[in-house]
This record gives structure tokens, sequence and C-alpha cells, in this order.
């Protein structure tokens, strides 16, 4: 199952779901789709969704997942790293009014240059990411250092530099 979730920022993603949802219909994804949609306007046609799901629910779908695709939004990015998933990061691009700036997309570029994430910009580069997401992923484990506990006390000094010029 692939989970993909946007977060809870009030702007679209129609971008990211509208990919998805073509590639199940076009039969590049053969399996099953989970999809929260939060302030998204485009509803898919051949994936499960709903808007909005609460904690409990999200851990469910992270669990389960064979991959998770999320938004730049470091909430959703440590969730799927807490369920020892490498999350495919498509961050919110303001240059399709999906956020008010760039902030997601340099975050997401660092934690790919740390390969703690699968980060894409451009969505036509998903499918090619699902169909060799493990080689990907075993790719990215041999290369350093997978440990959560030092992921995130690294993050934390990359979000206090970020912060703080």
């Amino acid at each position: 199952m692939i989970f993909v979730t946007v977060g809870t920022h009030e702007q679209q993603f129609d971008r990211l779901i509208r990919k998805i949802d073509d590639l199940k219909k076009q039969g590049k994804i053969k399996e099953d789709v989970f999809i929260q949609l939060g302030y998204s306007n485009y509803i898919p046609e051949k994936c499960k969704w709903k808007k909005m799901i609460g904690y409990e629910e999200m851990n469910k779908y992270m669990s389960s997942a064979r991959i998770i695709i999320t938004h730049g939004g470091p909430g959703s990015i440590f969730q799927s790293i807490n369920h020892d998933k490498i999350p495919v990061v498509v961050a919110r691009n303001p240059e399709f009014s999906e956020h008010v700036d760039e902030h997601q997309m340099e975050f997401s570029r660092k934690l790919d240059n740390k390969k703690k994430v699968i980060a894409i910009e451009n969505v036509e580069e998903l499918e090619n990411v699902i169909d060799n997401y493990e080689s990907i992923v075993a790719e990215m484990k041999t290369d350093g250092n997978s440990n959560v506990g030092c992921f995130i006390e690294q993050f934390s000094l990359l979000v206090r530099s970020m912060m703080c010029g």
C-alpha cells in the first residue's frame, strides 16, 4: 500500500494528488493507495481518500504502507521516519500556489543530501521512484548511518541553524 499525506496547510496540493491518481488510473501503480487530501481541490478517482485524518489513523497507514509519500512538513517526515520508513518527499512549491515560500523545498533538499529522505521536486519523477523504491532505499542505507536518534539530533541542529540564520 502507498500512503500519501499532504498535511494540514491551508493551500491545495493538487499537483501531487493528481499525479498519484493519474499513475493509478494508468495502471502504473498497481497496489492500493490512500491519500490524505487536506485542503486540496482535486478529488482522486482511483485512490481511496479522506480530507483529514487523526494521529492514530495516520499511524495506522504509516505502519502498513510500503511507501509513504509526504509533503515537506517536518511533522509528517519525522512520523514516517519513526515508522522506520524513508519517505518520498514532494515539497510544496510556491510557484504552484502550494505554500507561501520555498522552506519545504530547502528543508527536503537538506534531508535528501543527508540520505534521510527521497526528495523530488518534479512530480514526473514519482513513477520511477515508486518503481525503484526498494533499491533506492537499499542504496541509501549502505551509504550512511540510519540511526534515528542520530538523525533527530542532527535535525535539531539543522532546524536551529535555519531559524537563527
